[in-house]
């Protein structure tokens, strides 16, 4: 069956915000951010996570302000002497194990249709901020994504520093099962992808399997080279994966490396983090979100 879409998009959902904006229609409140909009109550939320289904206080997360009638996060401008950075994960894919899910991690697994739709929304939903970079992982479900964010920046002006082609950093790759790959979650033992997310080395898989640690240092490496070539009071997008986000996230949160396999990060979602570019000062504005757009919900099982 294909996947359902409702007639608008999250180009409109952003003008509705900024009428949000402009008539003062915003109030604080601290309730999750998949939560429907209430009559009385905006979205003030504090977009850090420490658990699957709870939210968290974290020492670098800013609340975000959503808007009463649309949901959708309202940004300031960055602010003076700070780079901005958009972390879209890719959409949904088509599991190598089909009805049984197994792990994948850096196999180069196809997006399934909901998934293209998805990755179009999320680029939908960037079209209203002016991109300098979009970065890409080199693996297919994210370049996808990364060329919708891309078809909808307006063409580089010239003698600009703006980007016109994906950058594809290959620190921006998902982590890699190794020898876990084509395996369920039974085969491989809930003990140890205990231990794996506890990051205990001995657990690590073979055949040039990863470690959290190793993942975080290569992913922190890619986005530092973002930062350098993103120009001081302008944005850039990451497209790439579940644990790629939760490596920047977990980092910009100030959390151990032990805790970020507990970050939620749903397919196509957005997360937008502001650095400083004399202090290295990071502020987490919004985490995982993911545009309203009417399509069915992704699955989202084993990674």
């Amino acid at each position: 069956m294909a996947p359902k879409i409702h007639l608008f998009n999250t180009a409109s959902k952003f003008f509705a915000a900024i009428s949000c904006l402009v008539l003062g229609r915003v109030e604080n409140s601290t309730s999750n951010a998949f939560a429907p909009p209430s009559s009385s109550l905006s979205k003030l939320i504090l977009l850090n996570v420490k658990g699957a289904n709870s939210w968290a206080d974290g020492k670098n997360a800013a609340p975000a302000i959503m808007c009463e009638v649309e949901n959708v996060p309202i940004l300031e401008p960055v602010p003076e002497g700070f780079k901005r950075l958009f972390m879209v994960r890719h959409g949904e894919v088509i599991n190598p194990g089909g009805d049984r899910p197994v792990y994948y991690g850096a196999m180069d697994v196809p997006l399934s249709p909901l998934g293209e739709l998805e990755a179009i929304e999320a680029g939908s939903y960037l079209s209203n901020f002016h991109l300098q970079h979009v970065a890409s992982s080199p693996l297919s479900r994210a370049k996808f994504g990364a060329r919708q964010v891309l078809a909808r920046q307006c063409p580089p002006e010239e003698g600009s520093n703006d980007s016109n082609d994906i950058q594809i950093f290959e620190g921006f790759k998902e982590l890699d099962r190794g020898s876990w790959c084509g395996k369920t979650k039974d085969e491989i033992g809930t003990d140890m992808l205990a231990r794996f997310d506890a990051c205990d080395p001995s657990v690590t898989p073979g055949d040039g399997g990863e470690s959290y640690p190793a993942l975080k240092e290569r992913v922190l490496k890619a986005r530092d080279k973002l930062l350098e070539i993103t120009d001081v009071g302008k944005a850039s997008a990451i497209v790439s994966h579940l644990q790629v986000t939760r490596a920047m996230l977990s980092d910009a949160l100030g959390m151990d490396v032990t805790e970020m396999a507990g970050l939620k990060i749903a397919t196509a979602s957005v997360t937008c983090v502001d650095y400083c570019s004399k202090t290295g000062k990071q502020i987490v504005r919004f985490q995982s979100f993911k545009p309203e757009c009417g399509l069915e919900e992704s699955e989202d099982g084993a990674n």
